[in-house]
């Protein structure tokens, strides 16, 4: 980004002003009147960018970090409009169809909870994408869900939990290995220290899903509407167990370290060759649904809401909050509008507990005005790495955390990519799912009461052959 001679840092003023901006807006108009939040964050991108103008940069200035801040999101872009032909795809070549139909023959409704939850954790787990697991094995267990009787937002909170656990413990997820690289550490020591507070928030969540399972079992599922989408299923699609395969195809190809575009498309075209040779669907249909999503037109409306859904065109309203919540991002980055707040918060953090507790917040901050986990967590790592360093503390505190609290709550915010893109693939909205997102907010707070504690926080001497420099 071009700057001037007479650039300076933002006040502490105008950096808030332009944070209340659009925190103010998006609030504003969700909770009161009920509107998207697209143009209350451009109106808070406007306002940064007033901001930074009166701090001396250039509308080039400005506009070339707007420009970087979307630039940095493109390759989520890329993988979202893939995924939302997956999910076209998937459905009228039968493959969401059969999962759904194996699902709910052997999913009952007293362990369907804590079920979903560890079948999401191991798919994340071995696969190392959360938003491939929600995008692939979650809308399966939505549709189970709505069959046994759930209410969506509560089978959203189990599958978001589950993914989001086995995406930071992965050594295939990016965030798992980009924690460790900004705080100066390896990757397996981060994954071993995160075992702590990640195993603790898990259980907690395993218990609450058992109890919550137990209370909707004993209301009783809805049966006559089980066998009803049961018996549609079967007489619109051909479920065979060859169906599984794109699913598997998606999954060895993480696990083989493929890429999670070419994966994703692997298995996108797995599914197209089923759906040609045994669904019998058309090319033509097959591009449709790729780019519309699929129209389903069985007659039983619960079968019908499942099954139409997906398709490129789906997720341009997700597109629409990315781009615009990364424009604010980068000119919030790029301006030190951020980094004002923070050294403020850094001039108070006197204790460890403190220190983490600053780091916690700087970390879900950035979440919410970065609009983005992978910001969040290079913000709350490079900002604190070298305090960290100077008072001893192992870096792998410091990876833990910007984990717990970056990573698994990006999907809790609406604005966020993570939380857009999830509210897209899943149908529920951010704000319905996440109160039952369980081991999303129990993970932050966990690690708050590690370090108030001052549990399980070694210093460098303890471990120093794992401390790299938190120096550029």
């Amino acid at each position: 980004m071009t700057e001037t001679n007479s650039t300076r840092l933002p006040t502490m003023l105008e950096a808030v002003i332009s944070i209340f901006s659009l925190v103010a807006g998006i609030g504003i108009s969700i909770f009161i009147f009920g509107l998207d939040p697209q143009i209350p964050m451009l109106l808070g991108v406007g306002v940064a960018g007033i901001i930074a103008w009166r701090c001396g940069y250039s509308w080039d200035a400005i506009q070339d970090a707007m420009v970087k801040g979307i630039g940095n999101a493109l390759p989520a872009i890329i993988i979202l409009l893939v995924i939302g032909m997956l999910i076209g795809v998937w459905i009228v070549s039968g493959v969401v169809p059969t999962l759904l139909y194996y699902g709910m023959k052997i999913l009952s409704p007293e362990v369907f909870l804590p079920s979903a939850l560890i079948i999401c954790a191991i798919t994340s787990l071995a696969t190392g994408t959360s938003w491939g697991t929600t995008g692939t094995i979650g809308i399966a267990l939505m549709g189970i869900g709505s069959g046994l009787g759930f209410p969506l937002p509560l089978v959203a909170g189990a599958v978001l939990s589950g993914s989001y656990f086995g995406d930071k413990m992965s050594p295939l997820s990016d965030t798992t290995n980009l924690a460790p690289a900004m705080a100066g550490t390896d990757l397996y020591t981060h994954i071993r220290h995160m075992a702590n507070t990640s195993g603790i928030a898990f259980g907690l969540t395993l218990i609450i899903e058992i109890v919550l399972g137990l209370s909707y079992s004993a209301e009783g599922g809805d049966l006559v509407k089980v066998n009803e989408i049961l018996t549609t299923l079967d007489s619109n699609f051909m479920i065979n167990p060859v169906m599984l395969i794109p699913p598997i195809v998606v999954m060895v190809a993480s696990f083989k370290k493929i890429p999670a575009l070419p994966g994703i498309a692997m298995g996108v075209i797995t599914a197209a060759i089923i759906g040609f040779g045994l669904q019998g669907v058309s090319f033509e249909q097959m591009m449709n649904v790729g780019f519309a999503g699929n129209s389903s037109e069985t007659g039983v409306a619960s079968v019908d809401d499942l099954l139409s859904r997906g398709g490129m065109e789906s997720m341009l309203y997700t597109i629409s909050i990315v781009f615009v919540a990364m424009m604010f991002g980068g000119i919030m980055e790029k301006t030190n509008q951020l980094k004002v707040l923070v050294a403020i918060i850094l001039e108070k953090a006197e204790s460890t507990g403190s220190l983490i507790a600053s780091t916690v917040f700087t970390t879900l901050a950035a979440n919410v005005l970065l609009c983005d986990q992978y910001m969040s967590v290079v913000m709350g790592a490079r900002t604190y790495a070298q305090e960290f360093e100077s008072r001893g503390i192992h870096a792998k505190n410091l990876s833990r955390i910007v984990e717990d609290s970056g990573t698994v709550t990006a999907n809790l915010i609406p604005w966020n990519s993570g939380g857009a893109y999830q509210a897209g693939v899943l149908g529920v909205a951010t704000i319905a799912y996440a109160p039952f997102a369980f081991f999303c907010w129990l993970s932050p707070i966990v690690t708050l009461l590690f370090g108030f504690f001052n549990f399980n926080i070694p210093k460098i001497e303890d471990d120093p052959d794992t401390q790299l420099s938190s120096k550029d």
